[in-house]
Protein backbone atom coordinates (compact mmCIF):
# COMPACT_ATOMS: atom_id res chain seq x y z
CA UNK A 1 0.00 0.00 0.00
CA UNK A 2 3.08 2.37 0.23
CA UNK A 3 2.98 3.33 -2.97
CA UNK A 4 -0.46 4.58 -3.09
CA UNK A 5 -0.22 7.02 -0.86
CA UNK A 6 1.08 9.79 -3.06
CA UNK A 7 -1.39 9.60 -4.99
CA UNK A 8 -4.20 9.33 -1.98
CA UNK A 9 -2.67 12.73 -0.65
CA UNK A 10 -3.38 14.02 -4.60
CA UNK A 11 -6.63 13.00 -4.50
CA UNK A 12 -7.13 14.06 -0.88
CA UNK A 13 -6.12 18.14 -2.11
CA UNK A 14 -8.38 17.54 -5.02
CA UNK A 15 -11.40 16.87 -3.22
CA UNK A 16 -10.65 19.53 -0.19
CA UNK A 17 -9.97 22.38 -3.16
CA UNK A 18 -13.34 21.80 -4.43
CA UNK A 19 -15.16 21.70 -0.83
CA UNK A 20 -17.03 24.87 -0.41
CA UNK A 21 -16.19 26.04 3.31
CA UNK A 22 -19.65 27.74 3.36
CA UNK A 23 -21.58 24.73 2.76
CA UNK A 24 -19.76 22.39 5.37
CA UNK A 25 -22.04 20.80 8.24
CA UNK A 26 -21.92 22.72 11.29
CA UNK A 27 -22.41 18.90 12.93
CA UNK A 28 -21.25 16.02 11.82
CA UNK A 29 -22.16 12.44 13.51
CA UNK A 30 -20.11 8.60 13.32
CA UNK A 31 -21.06 5.37 13.90
CA UNK A 32 -17.55 3.69 14.02
CA UNK A 33 -18.26 0.52 13.55
CA UNK A 34 -15.80 -2.45 12.26
CA UNK A 35 -13.23 -2.57 15.45
CA UNK A 36 -13.48 -5.94 15.53
CA UNK A 37 -14.01 -7.01 11.91
CA UNK A 38 -10.78 -5.21 11.48
CA UNK A 39 -9.33 -7.29 14.98
CA UNK A 40 -10.32 -10.27 13.48
CA UNK A 41 -8.66 -9.13 9.74
CA UNK A 42 -5.55 -8.95 11.36
CA UNK A 43 -5.09 -12.33 13.14
CA UNK A 44 -3.59 -12.67 15.94
CA UNK A 45 -4.83 -8.76 17.65
CA UNK A 46 -6.47 -8.56 20.75
CA UNK A 47 -10.33 -7.00 20.61
CA UNK A 48 -9.24 -4.35 22.64
CA UNK A 49 -6.24 -3.52 20.42
CA UNK A 50 -8.94 -3.02 17.88
CA UNK A 51 -10.58 -0.76 19.47
CA UNK A 52 -7.21 1.07 20.52
CA UNK A 53 -6.83 1.79 16.86
CA UNK A 54 -10.82 2.97 16.86
CA UNK A 55 -9.59 5.54 19.84
CA UNK A 56 -6.83 6.66 17.57
CA UNK A 57 -8.91 7.28 14.00
CA UNK A 58 -11.54 9.25 16.01
CA UNK A 59 -8.65 11.47 16.92
CA UNK A 60 -7.77 11.72 13.23
CA UNK A 61 -11.55 12.79 12.15
CA UNK A 62 -11.61 15.49 15.37
CA UNK A 63 -8.28 16.84 14.07
CA UNK A 64 -9.93 16.97 9.86
CA UNK A 65 -12.89 18.29 11.44
CA UNK A 66 -10.94 21.25 13.35
CA UNK A 67 -8.62 21.54 10.16
CA UNK A 68 -11.98 22.13 7.91
CA UNK A 69 -13.93 23.95 10.64
CA UNK A 70 -16.81 21.68 11.39
CA UNK A 71 -17.62 22.34 14.90
CA UNK A 72 -19.42 19.53 16.44
CA UNK A 73 -19.30 15.61 16.44
CA UNK A 74 -21.16 13.22 18.05
CA UNK A 75 -19.18 9.41 17.98
CA UNK A 76 -21.71 6.51 19.31
CA UNK A 77 -18.91 4.81 21.14
CA UNK A 78 -20.80 2.04 23.35
CA UNK A 79 -24.56 1.17 22.98
CA UNK A 80 -26.72 -0.65 25.95
CA UNK A 81 -26.77 -3.47 23.74
CA UNK A 82 -22.91 -3.80 23.56
CA UNK A 83 -22.77 -4.39 27.55
CA UNK A 84 -23.92 -8.14 26.29
CA UNK A 85 -20.52 -8.73 24.54
CA UNK A 86 -18.12 -10.96 26.28
CA UNK A 87 -17.21 -9.89 29.99
CA UNK A 88 -13.61 -9.41 29.01
CA UNK A 89 -14.19 -7.15 26.53
CA UNK A 90 -16.18 -4.68 28.18
CA UNK A 91 -14.28 -5.06 30.98
CA UNK A 92 -11.61 -3.92 28.64
CA UNK A 93 -13.87 -1.23 26.90
CA UNK A 94 -14.32 0.39 30.55
CA UNK A 95 -10.88 0.75 31.12
CA UNK A 96 -10.13 2.30 27.74
CA UNK A 97 -12.95 4.36 28.71
CA UNK A 98 -11.61 5.87 31.73
CA UNK A 99 -7.82 6.06 30.30
CA UNK A 100 -9.09 8.22 27.32
CA UNK A 101 -11.64 10.49 29.78
CA UNK A 102 -8.99 10.96 31.57
CA UNK A 103 -6.76 11.63 29.06
CA UNK A 104 -9.08 14.55 27.42
CA UNK A 105 -8.98 16.44 30.63
CA UNK A 106 -5.12 16.78 30.13
CA UNK A 107 -4.23 16.82 26.56
CA UNK A 108 -3.30 20.18 25.56
CA UNK A 109 -4.73 19.74 22.17
CA UNK A 110 -8.07 20.09 23.59
CA UNK A 111 -7.45 23.14 25.79
CA UNK A 112 -5.49 24.80 22.48
CA UNK A 113 -8.46 24.10 20.51
CA UNK A 114 -11.38 25.03 23.17
CA UNK A 115 -12.99 21.53 23.05
CA UNK A 116 -15.83 20.60 25.04
CA UNK A 117 -16.17 17.21 25.59
CA UNK A 118 -19.86 15.82 26.62
CA UNK A 119 -20.87 12.55 27.05
CA UNK A 120 -24.14 11.74 26.06
CA UNK A 121 -26.11 8.34 26.86
CA UNK A 122 -27.19 6.64 30.38
CA UNK A 123 -24.32 6.82 32.10
CA UNK A 124 -25.61 5.45 35.85
CA UNK A 125 -25.38 2.18 33.16
CA UNK A 126 -21.49 2.83 33.80
CA UNK A 127 -19.23 2.07 36.23
CA UNK A 128 -18.38 4.20 39.02
CA UNK A 129 -14.44 4.82 37.61
CA UNK A 130 -15.85 5.73 34.26
CA UNK A 131 -18.42 7.92 35.58
CA UNK A 132 -16.15 9.54 37.53
CA UNK A 133 -13.36 10.03 34.14
CA UNK A 134 -16.46 11.45 32.43
CA UNK A 135 -16.94 14.09 35.14
CA UNK A 136 -13.36 15.48 35.23
CA UNK A 137 -13.09 15.46 31.07
CA UNK A 138 -16.35 17.56 31.59
CA UNK A 139 -15.41 19.26 34.19
CA UNK A 140 -11.74 20.54 32.49
CA UNK A 141 -13.78 21.79 29.60
CA UNK A 142 -17.23 22.80 30.61
CA UNK A 143 -16.28 26.95 29.85
CA UNK A 144 -15.23 26.33 25.70
CA UNK A 145 -17.62 26.82 23.43
CA UNK A 146 -15.97 27.05 20.09
CA UNK A 147 -15.90 23.30 19.52
CA UNK A 148 -17.88 20.24 21.22
CA UNK A 149 -17.29 16.61 21.04
CA UNK A 150 -20.29 14.15 22.14
CA UNK A 151 -19.63 10.61 22.98
CA UNK A 152 -22.17 8.44 23.17
CA UNK A 153 -22.01 6.01 25.97
CA UNK A 154 -24.26 3.82 27.42
CA UNK A 155 -26.52 5.20 24.83
CA UNK A 156 -29.64 3.96 22.86
CA UNK A 157 -31.95 5.73 20.92
CA UNK A 158 -35.65 4.46 21.85
CA UNK A 159 -34.18 4.71 25.55
CA UNK A 160 -33.60 8.59 25.17
CA UNK A 161 -37.00 8.85 23.69
CA UNK A 162 -38.66 6.71 26.81
CA UNK A 163 -36.57 8.56 29.21
CA UNK A 164 -37.78 11.81 27.50
CA UNK A 165 -40.84 11.12 27.96
CA UNK A 166 -40.92 9.86 31.33
CA UNK A 167 -39.52 13.23 32.42
CA UNK A 168 -42.17 15.22 30.40
CA UNK A 169 -44.97 12.55 32.16
CA UNK A 170 -43.59 13.49 35.62
CA UNK A 171 -44.18 17.40 35.03
CA UNK A 172 -47.26 16.79 33.46
CA UNK A 173 -48.58 14.53 36.88
CA UNK A 174 -46.99 17.02 38.69
CA UNK A 175 -48.89 19.65 37.17
CA UNK A 176 -46.19 21.93 36.41
CA UNK A 177 -47.11 20.99 32.39
CA UNK A 178 -50.13 21.41 30.32
CA UNK A 179 -50.41 18.43 27.94
CA UNK A 180 -51.09 21.44 25.06
CA UNK A 181 -47.48 22.55 26.02
CA UNK A 182 -45.62 19.51 24.91
CA UNK A 183 -43.67 19.69 21.62
CA UNK A 184 -40.36 19.32 19.67
CA UNK A 185 -38.73 21.84 21.73
CA UNK A 186 -40.13 20.55 24.85
CA UNK A 187 -39.02 17.69 23.60
CA UNK A 188 -35.26 17.87 22.37
CA UNK A 189 -34.73 20.05 25.93
CA UNK A 190 -35.15 16.30 27.70
CA UNK A 191 -32.59 13.96 25.31
CA UNK A 192 -29.33 13.11 26.62
CA UNK A 193 -28.63 15.76 23.82
CA UNK A 194 -30.04 18.70 25.22
CA UNK A 195 -29.25 21.86 23.66
CA UNK A 196 -27.38 20.59 20.88
CA UNK A 197 -28.65 20.94 17.30
CA UNK A 198 -29.08 17.90 15.26
CA UNK A 199 -26.44 16.51 13.16
CA UNK A 200 -26.42 17.33 9.66
CA UNK A 201 -24.41 14.35 8.17
CA UNK A 202 -24.25 11.30 9.83
CA UNK A 203 -21.34 8.65 8.49
CA UNK A 204 -21.12 5.39 9.22
CA UNK A 205 -18.05 3.09 8.16
CA UNK A 206 -17.75 -1.20 7.58
CA UNK A 207 -20.55 -0.92 4.60
CA UNK A 208 -23.65 -1.53 7.47
CA UNK A 209 -25.99 0.75 5.94
CA UNK A 210 -28.69 1.32 9.35
CA UNK A 211 -28.50 3.87 12.16
CA UNK A 212 -28.97 0.96 14.71
CA UNK A 213 -30.40 3.38 17.32
CA UNK A 214 -28.57 6.30 16.69
CA UNK A 215 -29.62 9.91 17.41
CA UNK A 216 -33.40 8.01 16.18
CA UNK A 217 -35.28 11.49 16.95
CA UNK A 218 -32.44 14.03 16.04
CA UNK A 219 -31.22 12.47 12.74
CA UNK A 220 -35.08 13.25 11.21
CA UNK A 221 -33.50 15.04 8.72
CA UNK A 222 -29.50 14.19 8.92
CA UNK A 223 -28.02 13.27 5.10
CA UNK A 224 -26.57 9.58 5.78
CA UNK A 225 -23.32 8.46 4.49
CA UNK A 226 -22.40 4.63 4.24
CA UNK A 227 -18.31 4.19 4.08
CA UNK A 228 -17.40 0.64 3.28
CA UNK A 229 -14.12 1.37 5.55
CA UNK A 230 -14.01 -0.81 8.64
CA UNK A 231 -13.33 2.06 11.06
CA UNK A 232 -9.94 1.91 12.00
CA UNK A 233 -8.92 1.90 8.48
CA UNK A 234 -10.70 4.89 7.85
CA UNK A 235 -8.63 7.76 5.76
CA UNK A 236 -9.18 11.45 5.49
CA UNK A 237 -9.70 10.71 1.41
CA UNK A 238 -12.97 8.81 2.81
CA UNK A 239 -13.96 11.53 5.31
CA UNK A 240 -13.60 14.01 2.13
CA UNK A 241 -15.33 11.78 0.37
CA UNK A 242 -18.26 12.18 3.07
CA UNK A 243 -18.03 15.69 2.91
CA UNK A 244 -18.01 15.99 -0.90
CA UNK A 245 -21.42 13.52 -0.80
CA UNK A 246 -23.13 16.30 1.62
CA UNK A 247 -22.25 19.08 -0.22
CA UNK A 248 -23.48 17.39 -3.82
CA UNK A 249 -26.55 16.94 -2.44
CA UNK A 250 -29.93 19.06 -2.31
CA UNK A 251 -31.66 19.42 1.18
CA UNK A 252 -34.74 18.67 1.33
CA UNK A 253 -36.82 18.85 4.63
CA UNK A 254 -39.38 16.38 4.30
CA UNK A 255 -40.24 14.32 1.28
Amino acid sequence: MQPLKPLYKIYEWYISKNLKPENMPNHIAVIMDGNRRYTKLMGNMEIIDGHKRGVSTLEKVLDWSIELGIKIVTAYAFSTENFNRPPKEVEGLMKLFQKEFEGIAKNPKIHKNEVRMNAVGNLNLLPENVREAIRIAEEATSSYDKRIVNIAIGYDGRMEIIDAIKKISKEVKDGKLDCEEIDEDLVNKNLYTAGLEDPNLIIRTSGEERLSGFLLWQSSYSELYFCDSLWPELRKVDFLRALRSYQERERRFGI
